[in-house]
């Protein structure tokens, strides 16, 4: 990326401080209209060596040496440049993914900086364990830990939120005294970019922060979890492309931390409040194009306001306004590629062919002007699925759901938690007592009580069963990119 350029022009990778050109290029391609807006430099394997090498140098030189007080400091001045490229950073968001400039606006570049704060905060006030025991002649010792880097941490981000998961990774990552080599997702290369050149001006020594650009496998992503000198990887992402991460450092057992797909269940209760609910399902339902680890794609809604509900939760979704991205009144942007609105179209056709009843949507719409040539679909909603459906079954992650009813509590509980991922859960009812109870028979890493995507940067996050490996935030996220050395003095 031209340095001092608002606009993708050229996009780099970005290794010991300097921006590289790779072997081969491919094009950046906004969803919404279709048009290139950009070339991207791959990175072949020794690009990636060279990025890996790099950090490994950083972490001998100023940046190993650096105290927890200079590495919060750091990551404050990160938080506070983002901010002032504030507008550069929703610019480039918006073209990659083609969310909505009011979503990247309040969410994606506020939580970026907000990440780097928060992670700053946390290092600077963490605290290690200690413990004074009696030995067997009636002596002691003391027990303490030290918190040391894992060296070289590999991330690799998707598409969906490319600003906000890098930052939630790169964050704690240099907080706890890592170099990491950054590998963001093919379809959103541009965020990742602009915070090297964040990385630039703030002064962070050159190796801290790399990037390398490209695909997975025999490009930049397989290359970077093959490398030995490599100590960790962490990936968000389909769960088929985590299984293929584990195999690939299974050999040199890398701590890894995995948050993949998900088939989120959303439970409405006949006590809950109504507009509440439906508000926070439309959301859960339709955020972002439906294109969020999080969405509720299966919602479960007790039998007697099931009509309502669903005629309701229609117009809503009727009442979505899809359009360009840079209109501040467009709620819903396109879909992040022509290959996946294939795949969501694909599903919305088995749906049919498995005996769905389209509430809405279910199509392609049309807007007779450059829009057309982007990937735009429609909010979807079906009723009448068996369970054992692949559209209830299978991640489909687009704006779409199935909401089926349910008769008792215990039904609720079992047809949500019938499912391979285990990533949210959302549960709406005004009875508190049973709010608790059921959140706790959740087979998921996150449940919601009366809303949905609330988070705390404190608490622990992340998936059970196809929808993930270990837990980050707050001290989760302190002890994954780091390693806890006991050190035993004898008294």
């Amino acid at each position: 990326m031209p340095r001092g350029s608002n606009h993708v022009k050229f996009i780099q990778n970005y290794i010991d401080g300097k921006f590289v050109a790779g072997q081969r290029e491919f094009a950046d391609v906004n969803p919404a209209d279709g048009s290139v807006i950009g070339q991207v430099t791959e990175a072949d394997r020794d690009v990636v060596d060279r990025a890996v090498q790099s950090a490994r140098k950083a972490l001998a030189g100023e940046w190993g040496r650096a105290s927890v007080r200079e590495r919060a400091a750091r990551l404050r001045k990160v938080a506070d440049t983002i901010e002032s490229r504030f507008d550069c950073f929703v610019a480039a968001e918006v073209a990659d993914t083609g969310k909505p400039i009011s979503l990247a606006a309040r969410l994606d570049v506020p939580r970026a900086a907000a990440n780097f704060r928060a992670f700053a905060d946390m290092i600077s006030t963490s605290g290690i364990e200690s413990f004074q025991t009696e030995t067997a002649d009636g002596k002691s010792a003391l027990n303490y830990a030290v918190r040391k880097p894992l060296g070289v941490v590999g991330i690799i981000t998707p598409w969906n939120l490319p600003l906000l998961l890098l930052t939630w990774k790169v964050a704690p990552a240099l907080a706890c005294g890592n170099a990491v080599v950054v590998k963001p997702s093919e379809e959103t290369p541009a965020t990742a970019t602009l915070l090297a050149e964040v990385m630039e001006r703030t002064g962070m020594p050159d190796g801290v922060y790399n990037v390398v650009h490209g695909f997975g496998p025999n490009s930049a992503g397989e290359f970077l979890t093959q490398h030995p000198d490599v100590n960790a990887v962490t990936f968000t992402g389909e769960s088929q492309t985590g299984t293929a991460i584990m195999k690939t450092v299974a050999s040199s057992v890398k701590p890894i931390s995995f948050e993949l797909g998900g088939k989120n269940a959303a439970i409405v209760f006949a006590d809950c409040d109504f507009e509440d609910a439906t508000a926070g399902i439309a959301d859960a339902v339709f955020l972002n194009t439906g294109q969020v680890c999080l969405c509720a794609e299966r919602v479960y809604v007790e039998r007697g306001i099931l009509d309502r509900f669903v005629s309701a939760l229609k117009q809503r979704a009727e009442a979505l306004r899809l359009g360009s991205p840079l209109d501040p009144a467009t709620e819903l942007g396109p879909l992040i590629s022509k290959q996946h609105r294939e795949k969501v179209v694909s599903y919305y056709s088995l749906a049919r062919e498995e005996g769905a009843n389209v509430v809405t949507g279910g199509g392609i719409p049309e807007f007779g002007n450059s829009l057309d040539n982007g990937f735009y679909i429609q909010p979807t909603i079906y009723t009448g699925l068996a369970e054992s459906a692949r559209c209830v079954k299978e991640e489909i992650f687009g704006p779409v759901c199935h909401i089926a009813p349910f008769d008792t509590e215990d039904e609720a509980v079992n047809m949500a938690n019938n499912t391979k991922y285990g990533l949210a859960a959302s549960i709406w009812t005004s009875n508190l007592k049973r709010g608790h109870r059921v959140a706790q028979q959740m087979n998921a890493g996150i449940t919601w009580v009366n809303c949905w995507f609330l988070r705390d940067l404190r608490t622990p996050f992340g998936g059970m069963g196809l929808s993930g490996i270990g837990r980050e935030g707050g001290m989760h996220s302190l002890n994954f990119y780091s390693e806890l050395n006991n050190i035993c003095i004898r008294l």
